[in-house]
C-alpha cells in the first residue's frame, strides 16, 4: 500500500437514510461496495436533519461549533470547509445537490468552485395534485404558492427546487459527474465531488415519479395525510397528530422500498469510478429518520438512534483492506479522515478509523419553532452521548439514559430513555477514562454556553 493521494475524491450522501434501511435481512444489497469496502457498523451522525448533519461531515464540528443549527440556521463563517481544504491540496471542488439545504442558502457552498442543483439540470414539469398537497405542508411553500405574484409568474426557485420530492433524479447526477470527471482526467487535474441523493428523503421515492405505496383510494388518501402531516410536523403542535403506528410503518417501507430502488445503479456508479482507478469514494448518510421511534415522527428536534445511526462505506485509493469496523465513531470524522487522505497535515490526530475519545458518538438537536405553535413540551434542546453500550441524554436539566440500539442481533426497536433525574451525572459517575471524562465535559459546556446565546434568538 502507497500513500499516494486520490486523484478524484467523491463523497456521496443518501438523504435521510437510516441505517436499518441499508442492513435489512439480505445485508446492505450492494455487492461491489461489500467486497471492496471498509463499513463502519457502529457511525453516528452529529444531528438529526440535513443541515447541521451535513454542516458536521463539511466542517468535522458538532452543531454548537459550526452553528447550522435549526436555530441559527446558518453556517460559522470561521468554519473552515471540506471543499476549503480539497481546494488547497490542488483539487477542484463541486457540489452535486438535490436538497436546498446544502446551498448557498444556509452558507454550504463554502470552498465548492461550482455547486449543480439537480432541480436546473432537469426538465421542468407540472406537478400533479397529490404532490401539490404534499409540498403545501412547507410553510415557506404554502406563502410563495398564496401569494398575489404567482398569479401572472412561474413557479418560484423554490418550488422548482422542491421538484426533487416527487422526482428521481440519480441517474441525471451519474451521468454528470462521470462527464466531468472525464473532462478531469483528459486535462489531468483532481476533483473534489460532494453528491447529494434525494430518493431516500422524504416522502421516499419508490419510483421514478412519485406514486402511492397504497393500492386503493381510501388507503392512498390515509397515506397523503400522514404525509402531510409528516412534512409539516403537525404533531409539534396538535398532541393528536402523530400518524398511527401501522401508517408510520407503511411510511417507512417507502424508504426500504427507495433504497432497493437506487441501490444497484448506486453500486454500479461507485464501480465504474472507483475498480482499476485511484480514486476514494465514500458513500453515506446524512442522518437517519424517525418512523414513530420514541413516538417521534420526521426528524428537525431528536437525537435517536434511527435519526442518527448512519451506514459508512469507505472505498480506498490505496488498498485498504476491505472489512467491518465496529468501534463507536461518528460521522463527522469523516471530514479529518478525508482530508489527511487528500494530504492536508492540520487534522490533530482525530480520525475516523481510531478508537479514541474524539470518536465518541455525540449528537446535539435544537427545538423547531413551527410558526411560533410549538408546544411547550417540545421546547427543548438535547446533547446526547455513547459510551460503553448506553446512551445518555441530557434536556431540560436533566440526564435520561437508554441502551444502544442493537440492529445486528435484536429487533432494531429502540429502548425508551429513563428519565434519571437532576442528581444523576453519568460523565462523572459513568465515564471512568480521564481523557474521555473531558472531552464530554468539555463539549457538554460548550453546547450549553451556546444554547445560552440562543435563548433569545427564537
Amino acid at each position: 500500500m502507497t500513500d499516494s493521494k486520490p486523484k478524484h475524491i467523491v463523497l456521496i450522501v443518501a438523504d435521510s437514510l437510516r441505517f436499518d434501511s441499508v442492513y435489512q435481512s439480505d445485508g446492505a444489497g450492494v455487492s461491489y461496495m461489500e467486497k471492496n469496502s471498509i463499513q463502519f457498523m457502529n457511525a453516528s451522525s452529529a444531528a438529526c436533519w440535513t443541515l447541521p448533519a451535513t454542516a458536521s461531515l463539511f466542517t468535522g464540528q458538532l452543531p454548537h461549533n459550526h452553528q447550522a443549527t435549526t436555530q441559527t440556521r446558518q453556517l460559522n463563517n470561521e468554519s473552515k470547509t471540506l471543499a476549503e481544504i480539497m481546494k488547497s491540496q490542488g483539487y477542484n471542488t463541486y457540489q452535486y445537490t438535490s436538497n436546498v439545504a446544502t446551498t448557498d442558502i444556509f452558507g454550504l457552498n463554502k470552498g465548492f468552485d461550482k455547486v449543480v442543483k439537480t432541480w436546473d439540470l432537469a426538465e421542468e414539469k407540472g406537478l400533479g395534485l397529490s404532490q401539490l398537497l404534499v409540498l403545501l405542508g412547507k410553510p415557506r411553500i404554502r406563502r410563495k404558492l398564496f401569494s398575489k405574484d404567482l398569479i401572472t409568474q412561474k413557479l418560484t426557485a423554490d418550488v422548482k427546487a422542491a421538484s426533487v420530492w416527487f422526482r428521481s433524479y440519480y441517474k441525471l447526477i451519474f451521468d454528470n459527474v462521470h462527464a466531468l470527471l472525464a473532462e478531469h482526467d483528459k486535462r489531468g487535474e483532481s476533483a473534489f465531488i460532494f453528491i447529494n441523493l434525494m430518493e431516500t428523503h422524504f416522502p421516499y421515492h419508490i419510483d421514478t415519479e412519485f406514486k402511492f405505496s397504497s393500492d386503493n383510494i381510501i388507503d392512498k388518501f390515509r397515506e397523503l395525510k400522514a404525509m402531510y402531516s409528516i412534512v409539516n410536523q403537525t404533531f409539534l403542535t396538535r398532541d393528536d397528530a402523530i400518524p398511527t403506528s401501522s401508517i408510520l410503518q407503511q411510511i417507512k417501507s417507502r424508504q426500504s422500498k427507495s433504497w432497493e430502488m437506487i441501490r444497484q445503479e448506486l453500486d454500479e456508479f461507485i464501480q465504474s469510478i472507483h475498480e482499476v482507478k485511484e480514486n476514494l469514494v465514500v458513500f453515506t448518510s446524512d442522518h437517519g429518520e424517525n418512523f414513530g421511534d420514541q413516538n417521534w415522527v420526521y426528524h428537525f428536534s431528536n437525537v435517536t438512534d434511527a435519526c442518527t445511526r448512519v451506514p459508512i462505506f469507505w472505498l480506498d485509493h490505496n488498498g485498504k483492506t476491505p472489512g467491518l469496523l465496529d468501534h463507536k465513531t461518528s460521522s463527522r470524522l469523516l471530514f479529518h479522515s478525508l482530508a489527511k487522505s487528500a494530504g492536508y497535515g492540520g487534522i490533530n490526530g482525530e480520525d475516523l478509523f481510531k478508537d479514541q475519545v474524539h470518536n465518541i458518538p455525540i449528537s446535539q438537536s435544537f427545538w423547531y419553532n413551527n410558526q411560533g405553535k410549538t408546544l411547550d413540551k417540545f421546547k427543548f434542546n438535547q446533547f446526547c452521548f455513547h459510551y460503553d453500550g448506553m446512551r445518555y441524554l441530557k434536556k431540560n436539566g436533566s440526564w435520561a439514559r437508554a441502551s444502544a440500539t442493537d440492529y445486528e442481533h435484536g429487533s432494531g426497536n429502540e429502548q425508551t430513555f429513563e428519565d434519571m433525574g437532576h442528581s444523576f451525572n453519568p460523565i462523572e459517575e459513568i465515564v471512568n477514562d480521564n481523557d474521555a471524562r473531558a472531552f464530554i465535559n468539555d463539549q457538554l459546556e460548550e453546547f450549553l454556553r451556546f444554547e445560552e446565546q440562543i435563548k433569545y434568538k427564537k
